[in-house]
């Protein structure tokens, strides 16, 4: 279910980016930028949840 995450960081970040700028050049570098940030965070997210569930 997790892999879900990746397709919908994409398609969320450019969505985002498309109804911002014109141009395609300016939503594609945006949007790559955006993906990873989003993914990043889900990642430390992901990561501070399994340290406060370590040991239950």
């Amino acid at each position: 279910m997790t892999w879900y995450l990746i397709p919908v960081a994409a398609a969320v970040s450019l969505v985002w980016n498309a109804t911002r700028y014109e141009s395609t050049q300016v939503i594609l570098l945006r949007a790559g930028r955006m993906y990873l940030q989003v993914l990043l965070f889900m990642a430390i997210i992901l990561g501070v949840l399994a340290l406060l569930s370590y040991k239950l």
